[in-house]
């Protein structure tokens, strides 16, 4: 729950909340099924209307917390960046952090992996265009000018390895697999990097 704070702060406490309880109700309920009146009393406002002092629609909150978390994974994956040299431990930090966030912020990933955004959001980009995707790539191409990932398109190459990475990380939010995600992480690695390391 911290870690969802963490993904969706904002400078208001009361707009924080409300993207808070919106995230919850979209990955619980649906956005279609969700209304302003449930948001707002999820966030224990006094009246609906008081969501229209920071948001003009629920479409725009919906945007808003969207940019937001891709936003934020966008800046942890600049931190990984500087942190690690080699493609190898960049993709491991962010591994980590994506196994993390299943355990400490789960409707985080369950909003960005298992709603399609494009039904109610037609104007944004698609993640896989937002510049959190872009950083990815660049990963994977630091990785094949260095010799250590095989010569493919990157795109080709994010799909091997994220298919495997966001596969299992998609199994464990729908409870597929029950464990805790370090029981997963590891084999999930592996097989990831194992499906594009130059060998």
């Amino acid at each position: 729950m911290e870690q969802e704070k963490i993904l969706i702060q904002n400078k208001n406490d009361t707009q924080d909340e409300i993207l808070r309880c919106a995230l919850n109700l979209f990955v619980s309920k649906g956005y279609f099924n969700t209304s302003l009146s449930e948001i707002a009393q999820a966030a224990q406002l006094t009246h609906t209307q008081d969501i229209y002092e920071h948001f003009d629609s629920k479409q725009q909150l919906a945007a808003t917390l969207y940019n937001s978390i891709v936003d934020s994974l966008s800046v942890s994956i600049d931190e990984i960046r500087r942190r690690n040299k080699k493609a190898a431990e960049q993709l491991h930090s962010l591994v980590n952090l994506l196994f993390k966030l299943t355990e400490e912020a789960p409707n985080v990933l369950r909003f960005l992996f298992t709603i399609n955004a494009a039904e109610f959001l037609p104007d944004e980009k698609p993640f896989l265009q937002t510049p959190a995707v872009n950083k990815m790539l660049k990963m994977i191409q630091l990785g094949i000018n260095n010799g250590e990932i095989r010569s493919l398109a990157p795109m080709l190459v994010y799909s091997y390895f994220f298919g495997i990475i966001n596969t299992t990380l998609e199994l464990m939010l729908n409870g597929t697999l029950d464990k805790k995600s370090d029981l997963y992480q590891s084999q999930a690695w592996l097989a990831a990097w194992n499906a594009i390391v130059k060998k």
